[in-house]
């Protein structure tokens, strides 16, 4: 008799075998995510990570039949609260391994592009989260109490790839509900994830795709939403060799890249 494998298992098997392809134990490594002892810590990021894409709940999980192949609930609460990891290097790190892999797989002539965009994340009901924020929804056209979560992609009109994030809060210290907590230590990636939480949001920006060139992802233009388009983030962005894809080139290129 063939044994066939579960829906569940054989993606547990191709996660494993990603894994190992992309050498995320070394990243992680590299990001400084290590654990003193006990389980290794790539076990606990590929379990969680696992979980993520299967859709599963972590308390649920430890509370299941494989609780006792699993560490305790501490472990990995503590791994994912510990903020002296770098997770912005690890993401970085990754997606430029990704990218890579991909690029080798189509033509040179291709055009990539990064992908800049924010979205306002609500927590009306919040009363005491850090740096928790009133924010105005260009969406909705209403102030609201929550985050604004800036993201960076990379994409070459087929592909997709998450590059890097931060979740940001005002820079205008009136539009601040709470300040960062006084017992994180600031010299951990936590505290500085915190500090430029309340920077502007171009300045991030910038940042991040400078970060992103640096870990040696290519790309030929940024595209945006209009409202970033300043001269200033402009002429940054130009210095750092790449075009900007706003309004107006947005109807030239974006059914190209498949955006819209």
């Amino acid at each position: 008799m063939i044994n066939q494998n579960n829906p569940s298992e054989q993606i547990k098997i191709a996660f494993l075998k990603a894994f190992k392809t992309l050498k995320l134990a070394g990243l992680l490594r590299d990001s400084g995510i290590r654990k003193a002892q006990g389980i290794k810590v790539s076990e606990v990021f590929e379990l969680l990570l696992l979980l993520a894409f299967q859709g599963k709940n972590l308390y649920r999980y430890l509370d299941s039949k494989y609780q006792e192949t699993a560490a305790s609930k501490n472990t990995y609460y503590r791994f994912l609260n510990t903020a002296t990891y770098n997770w912005r290097r690890f993401l970085t790190s990754l997606s430029a391994k990704v990218i890579s892999s991909f690029s080798r797989l189509t033509r040179p002539d291709r055009i990539k592009v990064f992908v800049l965009d924010d979205s306002v994340l609500s927590r009306n009901r919040s009363k005491h989260v850090e740096l928790l924020a009133n924010l105005y929804d260009h969406a909705n056209h209403r102030f609201i109490k929550g985050f604004t979560m800036l993201a960076l992609g990379w994409t070459d009109g087929y592909s997709f790839v998450p590059t890097d994030f931060a979740m940001m809060s005002s820079a205008s210290p009136k539009n601040r509900i709470q300040e960062v907590s006084e017992a994180i230590d600031k010299r951990t990636s936590g505290y500085k994830r915190r500090s430029e939480a309340v920077k502007k949001k171009t300045d991030v920006a910038v940042q991040m795709i400078r970060n992103a060139l640096k870990q040696g992802i290519q790309a030929e233009y940024v595209l945006m939403d209009t409202w970033f388009t300043h001269e200033p983030m402009i002429r940054a962005i130009l210095d750092e060799g790449l075009d900007v894809i706003g309004m107006v080139k947005q109807c030239k290129f974006s059914h190209y890249f498949g955006l819209v």
